[in-house]
């Protein structure tokens, strides 16, 4: 009888710790499901956010037909086609299917891809669409929010149309790298286009692609690579490394000098220009603009002489809350602000 009743206690012990134990595994599942649909959650408001970068009342974007995908290991969200409308300035934009991903083990890093066509639409009447051939993204999360994203296009054409002037404007570009990080408070940034052209409505289209590149930072904008910092670029300063422009040819163009915006979004600035194969340069823009040929000779006359009669020229740009001029007293023009 003793040794029964140690054999019914043993087995009555070992039943205990394989339910315990079945208790514990399905607990730990639940956790790990749970986690999952959380971690699946922020990924959608991260993409979401890259690709309207908001964080204000007013502003909402919707993924149709949403998918979470990839339990257990990876952490998918498909989606149909994205919305997002800012109620505030009045934009409202749809892009086509959305596919992200990120890894269990590094929810932070994000992969995602948005297919084309892209309709962006404003109150004040500017109605922009593209389509691009493959658009692939990547951002990198950290406590403070979007640490870093990079974003190439291929075979992007966009075209925007005012319903208020008439005007059509369209861009096309075979290849668009946008890189984007945080620097402690700091915004840097880097742009290139390959092969990008630009044709205006009832405007001669004599320019060749272009290739350029953009290389700055912005003080204290970090937030606004995922929309935490609500004042866009009013009132800030920054330093633009360099900006380089070619049309081929050996026809350069180089920007370099420190910047700022005030508070109604006007640009100053103080800007070393580089510009090399000059009277060619000059020669294009009498072709693409034989309205200002007379005026175009004069300029290309003037830094000719600042150059010495070279055919490289290094002059200042100077821009006083919008109004551009050569070393100060040439006028250029006004730019609008931002």
């Amino acid at each position: 009888m003793a040794a029964s009743s140690r054999s019914g206690s043993s087995q009555s012990g070992s039943g205990k710790k394989f339910w315990l134990l079945g208790g514990g595994i399905l607990l730990a599942i639940a956790l790990y499901t749970g986690g999952w649909f959380y971690a699946a959650s922020a990924l959608k408001t991260t993409v979401l956010k890259a690709i309207a970068p908001r964080d204000q009342a007013g502003v909402s974007g919707e993924c149709s037909d949403i998918e979470f995908r990839g339990y257990p290991f990876r952490i998918g969200l498909f989606c149909s086609k994205i919305d997002v409308d800012d109620n505030v300035n009045g934009v409202s934009a749809t892009f086509g299917a959305l596919r992200s991903a990120a890894q269990v083990y590094a929810p932070g890093d994000i992969v995602w891809e948005l297919d084309s066509p892209a309709e962006i639409r404003t109150s004040n009447g500017l109605s922009i669409s593209a389509q691009w051939t493959n658009l692939q993204a990547s951002l990198a999360t950290r406590l403070q929010g979007v640490d870093r994203s990079s974003t190439v296009i291929e075979g992007l054409k966009a075209m925007a149309v005012s319903s208020y002037s008439g005007q059509t404007m369209s861009f096309d570009a075979a290849r668009t790298e946008i890189h984007l990080r945080q620097n402690g408070a700091d915004l840097d940034g880097a742009i290139s286009l390959q092969d990008a052209k630009t044709a205006i409505k009832d405007w001669p289209q004599i320019f060749p692609k272009l290739s350029a590149s953009i290389d700055l930072t912005v003080a204290g904008k970090a937030g606004l690579i995922d929309g935490s910092d609500r004042n866009g670029l009013n009132g800030a300063t920054g330093d633009l490394r360099r900006i380089v422009a070619d049309i081929g040819d050996g026809k350069v163009m180089t920007l370099t000098g420190p910047f700022s915006f005030d508070e109604q979004g006007f640009l100053s600035g103080k800007f070393k220009l580089e510009i090399e194969q000059l009277g060619p340069w000059g020669d294009s823009l009498k072709q693409a603009f034989p309205d200002i040929a007379s005026t175009v000779n004069t300029a290309t006359k003037l830094l000719k002489a600042l150059a010495g009669g070279g055919d490289k020229v290094s002059v200042d740009l100077v821009i006083d809350r919008g109004n551009a001029t050569v070393s100060g007293f040439i006028p250029l023009g006004r730019i609008p602000p931002i």
